[in-house]
Protein backbone atom coordinates (compact mmCIF):
# COMPACT_ATOMS: atom_id res chain seq x y z
CA UNK A 1 0.00 0.00 0.00
CA UNK A 2 1.65 3.34 -0.88
CA UNK A 3 2.10 5.92 1.12
CA UNK A 4 -0.71 9.08 0.70
CA UNK A 5 0.67 12.02 0.03
CA UNK A 6 1.64 15.10 2.89
CA UNK A 7 1.17 17.84 1.22
CA UNK A 8 -2.16 19.62 0.33
CA UNK A 9 -3.12 20.14 -3.15
CA UNK A 10 -6.36 22.53 -3.69
CA UNK A 11 -6.83 22.08 -7.29
CA UNK A 12 -8.29 25.40 -8.93
CA UNK A 13 -9.74 26.67 -12.59
CA UNK A 14 -13.53 26.87 -12.69
CA UNK A 15 -15.04 29.16 -14.83
CA UNK A 16 -16.29 32.15 -12.58
CA UNK A 17 -19.99 32.37 -12.34
CA UNK A 18 -20.22 36.06 -10.72
CA UNK A 19 -23.11 38.07 -12.11
CA UNK A 20 -23.11 41.45 -12.89
CA UNK A 21 -25.77 43.84 -11.52
CA UNK A 22 -27.95 44.13 -14.35
CA UNK A 23 -27.73 40.47 -14.78
CA UNK A 24 -28.50 39.76 -11.08
CA UNK A 25 -31.27 42.08 -10.65
CA UNK A 26 -33.09 40.85 -13.51
CA UNK A 27 -33.03 37.46 -12.58
CA UNK A 28 -34.01 38.07 -9.35
CA UNK A 29 -37.03 40.44 -10.33
CA UNK A 30 -38.21 38.18 -12.60
CA UNK A 31 -39.39 35.62 -10.27
CA UNK A 32 -42.12 38.65 -10.08
CA UNK A 33 -43.07 38.68 -13.77
CA UNK A 34 -46.81 38.05 -12.93
CA UNK A 35 -48.47 41.32 -13.57
CA UNK A 36 -50.00 41.40 -10.39
CA UNK A 37 -46.65 42.77 -9.11
CA UNK A 38 -46.34 45.85 -11.56
CA UNK A 39 -47.71 47.97 -8.27
CA UNK A 40 -45.11 46.82 -6.23
CA UNK A 41 -41.94 47.84 -8.51
CA UNK A 42 -40.47 50.21 -6.26
CA UNK A 43 -40.73 47.81 -3.27
CA UNK A 44 -39.31 45.52 -5.48
CA UNK A 45 -36.40 47.43 -6.69
CA UNK A 46 -35.36 47.59 -3.12
CA UNK A 47 -35.88 44.31 -2.10
CA UNK A 48 -33.04 43.28 -5.25
CA UNK A 49 -31.06 46.01 -4.59
CA UNK A 50 -30.48 44.27 -0.78
CA UNK A 51 -30.40 40.76 -2.45
CA UNK A 52 -27.41 41.98 -4.58
CA UNK A 53 -25.89 43.66 -1.35
CA UNK A 54 -26.02 39.92 0.12
CA UNK A 55 -25.00 38.67 -2.70
CA UNK A 56 -21.90 40.99 -2.97
CA UNK A 57 -20.70 40.06 0.54
CA UNK A 58 -21.60 36.08 0.10
CA UNK A 59 -24.01 36.41 3.33
CA UNK A 60 -25.11 32.30 2.54
CA UNK A 61 -25.66 32.47 6.48
CA UNK A 62 -26.11 35.63 7.95
CA UNK A 63 -27.99 33.92 10.93
CA UNK A 64 -25.38 32.63 13.05
CA UNK A 65 -24.55 31.64 17.13
CA UNK A 66 -21.62 30.27 19.08
CA UNK A 67 -21.11 26.76 18.60
CA UNK A 68 -20.42 25.58 22.21
CA UNK A 69 -18.71 23.07 24.01
CA UNK A 70 -19.98 20.04 22.03
CA UNK A 71 -17.29 21.16 18.88
CA UNK A 72 -14.04 21.47 18.54
CA UNK A 73 -14.19 25.07 18.02
CA UNK A 74 -16.66 26.99 20.60
CA UNK A 75 -16.41 30.70 19.16
CA UNK A 76 -16.58 29.37 15.41
CA UNK A 77 -20.19 30.66 14.44
CA UNK A 78 -22.60 28.03 13.43
CA UNK A 79 -25.24 29.04 10.82
CA UNK A 80 -28.19 28.62 12.52
CA UNK A 81 -30.36 26.93 10.06
CA UNK A 82 -27.47 23.81 10.33
CA UNK A 83 -27.64 23.88 14.40
CA UNK A 84 -31.33 23.73 14.32
CA UNK A 85 -31.41 20.70 11.65
CA UNK A 86 -28.73 18.56 13.80
CA UNK A 87 -31.13 19.21 17.19
CA UNK A 88 -33.72 17.66 14.89
CA UNK A 89 -31.50 14.65 13.58
CA UNK A 90 -30.35 14.31 17.82
CA UNK A 91 -34.13 13.91 18.16
CA UNK A 92 -34.50 11.87 16.18
CA UNK A 93 -31.92 9.56 17.28
CA UNK A 94 -33.14 8.94 20.53
CA UNK A 95 -36.36 8.06 19.03
CA UNK A 96 -34.46 5.33 16.87
CA UNK A 97 -32.57 3.90 19.69
CA UNK A 98 -35.13 4.00 22.33
CA UNK A 99 -38.80 4.01 20.70
CA UNK A 100 -41.02 1.12 21.64
CA UNK A 101 -42.44 1.21 18.74
CA UNK A 102 -40.27 1.12 15.62
CA UNK A 103 -40.67 3.26 12.77
CA UNK A 104 -40.91 2.17 8.88
CA UNK A 105 -40.32 5.42 6.25
CA UNK A 106 -41.85 4.74 3.09
CA UNK A 107 -41.03 6.94 0.08
CA UNK A 108 -42.15 7.50 -2.99
CA UNK A 109 -39.91 8.05 -6.04
CA UNK A 110 -42.34 9.49 -8.44
CA UNK A 111 -42.62 13.04 -9.12
CA UNK A 112 -45.95 12.58 -10.81
CA UNK A 113 -48.96 14.17 -9.38
CA UNK A 114 -52.39 14.75 -9.90
CA UNK A 115 -52.37 18.55 -8.65
CA UNK A 116 -49.88 19.70 -11.01
CA UNK A 117 -49.22 18.90 -15.19
CA UNK A 118 -49.85 15.04 -15.88
CA UNK A 119 -52.93 15.70 -13.72
CA UNK A 120 -52.97 12.19 -12.61
CA UNK A 121 -51.74 10.50 -9.56
CA UNK A 122 -48.40 7.98 -10.34
CA UNK A 123 -48.81 4.12 -10.12
CA UNK A 124 -45.42 4.57 -7.44
CA UNK A 125 -47.85 6.29 -5.24
CA UNK A 126 -50.47 3.67 -5.57
CA UNK A 127 -48.21 0.66 -4.78
CA UNK A 128 -47.03 2.54 -1.91
CA UNK A 129 -50.06 3.05 -0.68
CA UNK A 130 -50.57 -0.25 -0.45
CA UNK A 131 -47.54 -0.79 1.59
CA UNK A 132 -49.15 1.74 4.17
CA UNK A 133 -51.93 -0.62 4.45
CA UNK A 134 -49.64 -3.42 5.26
CA UNK A 135 -47.61 -1.78 7.62
CA UNK A 136 -51.06 0.25 9.28
CA UNK A 137 -52.12 -3.03 11.14
CA UNK A 138 -48.96 -4.06 12.49
CA UNK A 139 -47.34 -2.71 15.76
CA UNK A 140 -44.94 0.28 13.81
CA UNK A 141 -45.42 3.91 13.17
CA UNK A 142 -45.40 4.28 9.14
CA UNK A 143 -44.09 7.55 7.68
CA UNK A 144 -44.32 8.75 4.44
CA UNK A 145 -42.17 10.84 2.11
CA UNK A 146 -43.40 11.75 -1.08
CA UNK A 147 -41.18 13.10 -3.47
CA UNK A 148 -43.40 14.38 -6.40
CA UNK A 149 -44.71 17.51 -3.77
CA UNK A 150 -40.80 19.08 -5.43
CA UNK A 151 -43.06 19.12 -8.56
CA UNK A 152 -46.84 20.67 -6.95
CA UNK A 153 -45.80 22.22 -3.79
CA UNK A 154 -44.96 25.91 -3.61
CA UNK A 155 -41.15 26.20 -2.09
CA UNK A 156 -40.53 22.62 -2.17
CA UNK A 157 -36.66 22.01 -3.27
CA UNK A 158 -33.91 19.70 -2.85
CA UNK A 159 -30.94 21.44 -4.02
CA UNK A 160 -28.37 18.83 -6.05
CA UNK A 161 -25.48 18.00 -4.01
CA UNK A 162 -22.41 20.35 -4.16
CA UNK A 163 -19.46 17.45 -4.49
CA UNK A 164 -17.64 18.50 -1.45
CA UNK A 165 -16.82 15.13 -0.36
CA UNK A 166 -14.82 14.70 -3.45
CA UNK A 167 -12.82 17.30 -2.43
CA UNK A 168 -11.96 15.90 0.80
CA UNK A 169 -14.75 13.51 3.41
CA UNK A 170 -14.45 15.76 6.47
CA UNK A 171 -15.81 18.56 3.95
CA UNK A 172 -19.14 17.11 3.73
CA UNK A 173 -20.80 17.93 7.00
CA UNK A 174 -23.79 15.91 8.33
CA UNK A 175 -25.55 17.29 8.45
CA UNK A 176 -25.27 19.12 5.18
CA UNK A 177 -24.38 22.63 5.57
CA UNK A 178 -24.51 23.63 1.96
CA UNK A 179 -27.98 24.94 2.33
CA UNK A 180 -29.87 26.86 2.50
CA UNK A 181 -27.11 29.74 0.92
CA UNK A 182 -29.00 32.76 0.95
CA UNK A 183 -26.41 34.68 -0.92
CA UNK A 184 -26.78 32.60 -4.07
CA UNK A 185 -31.07 32.38 -3.27
CA UNK A 186 -30.27 28.23 -2.33
CA UNK A 187 -33.22 28.27 0.28
CA UNK A 188 -36.36 26.36 0.84
CA UNK A 189 -34.18 23.17 1.02
CA UNK A 190 -36.10 20.49 1.86
CA UNK A 191 -33.26 17.75 3.12
CA UNK A 192 -33.65 19.56 6.47
CA UNK A 193 -36.67 17.72 6.95
CA UNK A 194 -35.87 14.66 5.37
CA UNK A 195 -32.73 13.84 7.36
CA UNK A 196 -34.71 13.22 10.24
CA UNK A 197 -37.09 11.11 9.06
CA UNK A 198 -34.15 8.51 7.27
CA UNK A 199 -32.53 8.72 11.09
CA UNK A 200 -35.56 7.83 13.11
CA UNK A 201 -36.51 5.03 11.12
CA UNK A 202 -36.10 1.35 11.86
CA UNK A 203 -36.70 0.33 8.38
CA UNK A 204 -36.68 2.35 4.70
CA UNK A 205 -39.02 1.18 1.66
CA UNK A 206 -38.68 3.18 -1.77
CA UNK A 207 -41.60 3.19 -4.23
CA UNK A 208 -40.22 4.03 -7.93
CA UNK A 209 -40.70 4.58 -11.64
CA UNK A 210 -37.78 4.25 -14.18
CA UNK A 211 -37.28 7.27 -16.03
CA UNK A 212 -35.25 6.88 -18.93
CA UNK A 213 -32.96 3.86 -17.70
CA UNK A 214 -32.40 5.34 -14.31
CA UNK A 215 -34.12 6.73 -11.22
CA UNK A 216 -36.11 9.84 -11.06
CA UNK A 217 -34.50 13.36 -10.57
CA UNK A 218 -36.53 13.69 -7.09
CA UNK A 219 -34.90 10.59 -5.70
CA UNK A 220 -31.80 11.09 -7.50
CA UNK A 221 -31.68 14.39 -5.88
CA UNK A 222 -32.23 12.99 -2.37
CA UNK A 223 -30.02 9.88 -3.09
CA UNK A 224 -27.34 12.57 -3.47
CA UNK A 225 -27.88 14.29 -0.87
CA UNK A 226 -27.39 11.63 1.18
CA UNK A 227 -23.91 10.92 0.87
CA UNK A 228 -23.02 13.61 4.23
CA UNK A 229 -24.67 9.79 5.98
CA UNK A 230 -22.04 8.16 4.84
CA UNK A 231 -18.88 9.52 6.45
CA UNK A 232 -19.30 13.41 6.64
CA UNK A 233 -18.02 15.55 9.18
CA UNK A 234 -20.56 16.13 12.24
CA UNK A 235 -18.39 18.92 13.29
CA UNK A 236 -18.08 21.94 10.51
CA UNK A 237 -15.99 23.48 13.26
CA UNK A 238 -13.16 21.26 12.68
CA UNK A 239 -13.27 22.37 8.75
CA UNK A 240 -14.08 26.00 9.77
CA UNK A 241 -17.28 25.56 7.46
CA UNK A 242 -15.94 25.02 3.99
CA UNK A 243 -12.01 25.65 4.30
CA UNK A 244 -10.65 22.74 1.70
CA UNK A 245 -7.41 23.04 2.90
CA UNK A 246 -8.11 22.22 6.14
CA UNK A 247 -10.39 19.18 5.49
CA UNK A 248 -7.85 17.97 2.84
CA UNK A 249 -5.20 17.82 5.96
CA UNK A 250 -7.56 16.40 8.06
CA UNK A 251 -8.32 13.27 5.74
CA UNK A 252 -4.77 12.94 4.75
CA UNK A 253 -3.58 12.63 8.81
CA UNK A 254 -6.62 9.77 9.14
CA UNK A 255 -10.17 10.20 8.92
CA UNK A 256 -13.09 7.59 10.47
CA UNK A 257 -15.71 6.96 7.37
CA UNK A 258 -18.65 6.92 9.98
CA UNK A 259 -21.93 5.43 8.59
CA UNK A 260 -24.60 7.62 10.34
CA UNK A 261 -27.51 5.32 9.34
CA UNK A 262 -25.95 2.01 9.75
CA UNK A 263 -27.61 -0.71 10.80
CA UNK A 264 -31.23 0.39 9.36
CA UNK A 265 -33.16 -1.95 6.80
CA UNK A 266 -34.43 -1.48 3.44
CA UNK A 267 -36.90 -2.57 0.90
CA UNK A 268 -37.09 -1.66 -3.06
CA UNK A 269 -39.75 -2.01 -5.47
CA UNK A 270 -38.87 -0.11 -9.14
CA UNK A 271 -41.53 -0.68 -11.66
CA UNK A 272 -41.33 0.10 -15.32
CA UNK A 273 -42.95 -0.47 -18.70
CA UNK A 274 -40.80 -1.07 -20.85
CA UNK A 275 -36.97 -1.58 -19.69
CA UNK A 276 -34.15 -0.55 -17.12
CA UNK A 277 -36.47 -1.76 -13.51
CA UNK A 278 -33.55 -4.53 -12.77
CA UNK A 279 -30.88 -1.93 -13.45
CA UNK A 280 -32.37 0.51 -11.76
CA UNK A 281 -33.39 -1.87 -8.64
CA UNK A 282 -30.04 -2.65 -8.31
CA UNK A 283 -28.19 0.81 -8.09
CA UNK A 284 -30.71 1.86 -5.49
CA UNK A 285 -30.04 -1.37 -3.45
CA UNK A 286 -26.38 -1.46 -4.08
CA UNK A 287 -26.47 2.27 -2.82
CA UNK A 288 -28.28 1.31 0.48
CA UNK A 289 -25.96 -1.15 1.29
CA UNK A 290 -23.22 1.01 0.60
CA UNK A 291 -24.48 3.69 2.90
CA UNK A 292 -25.05 0.97 5.71
CA UNK A 293 -28.26 0.06 5.12
CA UNK A 294 -29.43 -4.37 5.15
CA UNK A 295 -31.39 -5.84 2.82
CA UNK A 296 -35.05 -6.79 4.25
CA UNK A 297 -34.65 -10.09 2.54
CA UNK A 298 -35.21 -11.11 -1.12
CA UNK A 299 -38.69 -10.96 -1.63
CA UNK A 300 -38.10 -7.23 -0.51
CA UNK A 301 -36.25 -6.39 -3.43
CA UNK A 302 -38.59 -6.07 -6.44
CA UNK A 303 -38.41 -4.98 -9.67
CA UNK A 304 -41.61 -5.22 -12.08
CA UNK A 305 -43.03 -4.31 -15.60
CA UNK A 306 -46.90 -3.25 -15.47
CA UNK A 307 -47.91 -2.65 -18.73
CA UNK A 308 -45.09 -3.83 -20.70
CA UNK A 309 -45.53 -1.55 -24.28
CA UNK A 310 -48.99 -0.51 -23.42
CA UNK A 311 -50.15 2.69 -24.01
CA UNK A 312 -49.58 5.01 -21.55
CA UNK A 313 -53.04 6.46 -21.40
CA UNK A 314 -54.18 2.60 -19.86
CA UNK A 315 -51.36 2.14 -17.36
CA UNK A 316 -53.44 2.94 -14.13
CA UNK A 317 -55.92 0.08 -15.67
CA UNK A 318 -52.97 -2.28 -16.54
CA UNK A 319 -52.39 -2.06 -12.50
CA UNK A 320 -55.63 -2.70 -11.86
CA UNK A 321 -55.45 -5.81 -13.38
CA UNK A 322 -51.96 -6.94 -12.53
CA UNK A 323 -52.90 -8.09 -8.98
CA UNK A 324 -49.63 -10.46 -8.74
CA UNK A 325 -47.71 -7.06 -8.25
CA UNK A 326 -50.11 -5.89 -6.01
CA UNK A 327 -49.68 -8.65 -3.96
CA UNK A 328 -45.84 -8.93 -4.53
CA UNK A 329 -45.71 -5.10 -3.39
CA UNK A 330 -47.95 -6.02 0.01
CA UNK A 331 -44.85 -9.01 0.76
CA UNK A 332 -42.31 -6.51 0.17
CA UNK A 333 -43.40 -4.38 3.10
CA UNK A 334 -44.42 -7.71 4.77
CA UNK A 335 -40.74 -8.45 4.44
CA UNK A 336 -39.42 -5.21 5.42
CA UNK A 337 -41.92 -5.20 8.74
CA UNK A 338 -40.60 -8.85 9.51
CA UNK A 339 -36.97 -8.21 9.19
CA UNK A 340 -37.48 -4.69 11.81
CA UNK A 341 -39.31 -6.63 14.30
CA UNK A 342 -36.48 -9.46 14.00
CA UNK A 343 -34.05 -6.94 14.55
CA UNK A 344 -35.65 -5.78 17.40
CA UNK A 345 -36.16 -8.77 18.74
CA UNK A 346 -32.10 -9.35 18.33
CA UNK A 347 -33.32 -12.07 15.93
CA UNK A 348 -31.88 -10.62 12.72
CA UNK A 349 -28.01 -11.77 11.30
CA UNK A 350 -26.27 -9.69 8.92
CA UNK A 351 -23.27 -12.26 8.67
CA UNK A 352 -20.56 -9.98 7.40
CA UNK A 353 -21.53 -6.87 9.23
CA UNK A 354 -19.28 -7.00 12.17
CA UNK A 355 -16.13 -7.67 10.41
CA UNK A 356 -13.67 -4.68 9.89
CA UNK A 357 -13.62 -3.45 6.00
CA UNK A 358 -10.29 -3.77 4.74
CA UNK A 359 -11.07 -0.26 2.15
CA UNK A 360 -12.42 3.12 3.71
CA UNK A 361 -14.72 4.67 1.06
Amino acid sequence: MSDKPKVVDVRKGSPNSRLERVEFEARFLSQFADPQFSGLAQELRAIAATAWNAYGTGRRAPSTRKAGQDFADPDYDLAVDWSETRHTIRAAERKYLGQSCPRILLINGSPRNEHTCPGEISKSLRLLNLAAEELGASDVEVDVLDLSRVTSEYGRKIHPCKGCFSTAAPLCHWPCSCYPNYSLGQTQDWMNAIYPMWVAARGVMIVTPVHWFQATSPLKLMMDRMVCADGGNPDPTRTQGKSAALAKQIELDGWRYEQHLKGRLFSVVVHGDVEGTESVRRSIADWLRAIGLQSAGAAGELDRLIGYWKPYATSHAELDLDTAVQGEVRNAARTLLRAVLAQRQGLMVDAGAELDAPRQK
